[in-house]
């Protein structure tokens, strides 16, 4: 785990991951295959994780939540990924939909959602990509259409976390489609009995199973004005936002993954013979592990330090888009070479640097192509 900012706040970091940890390998580890079965984290987990205080970790103590920082989150991810649980469905829950509420709801709003999520009697999930848009979010097609005191959405949304089990979905609309980007609108939707709703597809992935990816449906969905976040045309400025937390989302897990993959690889050829004694005593073997395990190290150094800047406020676009892409392509190169030790053992399903593999892929594409990351930071380099 990472240092932040004192020893006491190390201690606090460590026994949460602690906490984590053993919650994970008791209700998580035994029942991911059951979960990557039917494409779903089972409602149990949330309450569960919830009465542990595992869920909303950042969210201030006076909305429900647990009073601490968005680190506090990040322990718990971390802790997910090395049981070999998909991260997406918590992340998306308590770091990115949260926060929202937090940062932009009105004190009605974050008392109605905030508590209940923090229990884990409410599950969220934000929808923003659309069938036909992806990294152009001011191009969203889905409308939303002001009717006296409500606002009636219509619009599908696809590769939303979270989707087909969701009771509160923010949805991203637009409230003025010749504006844009200065269209976008915000608006909470609570799923139970809500007639025009409707889920799709629940969609399967190349990897990350247990996590529910699905697409929703909006046909004429009436809203309240009341659960419209911040004001109307400020949805797109209220992602652009969050986009800092969300993409150093990817630099957490993949860091975990990375260390992970680093620790169980070297057990495994500790142990695994060949030739009349273990791998390890090859030479090559060795070199390998000896550079990812350097990866590790270094990344972890740079993930200390971007989360650092996140706390206090001043991490940077170009800086957190460094670390998107950097992060996630570090995990699909090292957990390939780890995986290429296990040998045919490592393309096996059961096996969890197989699951690990398959799991980074989508690393590099959610949370902003890489592509959109070497442009954002390429875009500084440029002489004016």
């Amino acid at each position: 785990m990472p240092a932040h900012t004192s020893r006491s706040a190390d201690a606090e970091l460590a026994a949460l991951h602690d906490l984590a940890s053993r919650f994970a390998a008791a209700a998580g580890t035994p029942n991911v295959d059951q979960w990557r079965r039917q494409q779903h984290v089972d409602r149990a987990f949330w309450l569960e994780a919830g009465e542990l205080g595992l869920l909303c970790c950042g969210v201030p103590a006076a909305d429900g939540g647990g009073g601490g920082t968005v680190a506090h989150d990040f322990a718990v991810l971390d802790a997910l990924v090395r049981a070999g649980l998909s991260p997406a469905p918590v992340q998306v829950h308590s770091v990115v939909v949260a926060h929202y509420l937090v940062r932009y709801g009105t004190d009605e709003q974050r008392a109605r959602w905030l508590p209940e999520m923090a229990a884990g009697r409410m599950i969220g999930a934000l929808a923003m990509t659309e069938p036909d848009t992806g990294s152009d979010v001011q191009s969203l097609s889905t409308k939303a259409v002001r009717d006296g005191d409500d606002y009636l959405i219509t619009g599908s949304k696809t590769f939303i976390t979270n989707g087909a089990c969701a009771d509160l979905v923010i949805v991203a609309a637009s409230t003025d489609p010749t504006k844009r980007g200065k269209g976008l609108s915000l608006f909470v939707i609570e799923t139970a009995d809500r007639p025009g709703f409707s889920v799709g597809r629940t969609l399967h992935k190349m990897g990350q199973h247990d996590s529910d990816t699905a697409e929703l449906h909006f046909d004429r969905v009436r809203v309240p004005a009341s659960n419209r976040l911040g004001d109307e045309g400020r949805g797109f400025a209220m992602l652009m936002g969050q986009l800092p937390v969300e993409r150093l989302l990817v630099g957490v897990t993949a860091t975990a993954a990375i260390e992970h993959a680093v620790q169980i690889t070297t057990r495994y050829v500790n142990e695994r013979k060949a030739f009349g004694k273990p791998l390890i005593q090859q030479q090559h073997i060795r070199f390998e592990l000896a550079e990812c395990a350097t990866h590790a190290r270094v990344a972890r150094a740079f993930l200390d330090d971007c989360v650092a800047r996140l706390l206090a406020g001043d991490l940077d676009d170009t800086t957190v888009s460094m670390a998107k892409w950097w992060f996630s392509d570090l995990e699909g190169q090292v957990v390939d070479r780890c995986l290429q030790l296990f040998g045919g053992y490592g393309y096996m399903d059961e096996y969890p640097i197989s699951r690990m593999y398959t799991a980074a892929r989508a690393q590099r594409i959610y949370g902003g192509t890489n592509e959109i990351m070497k442009e954002i930071i390429g875009r500084t380099l440029v002489d004016r």
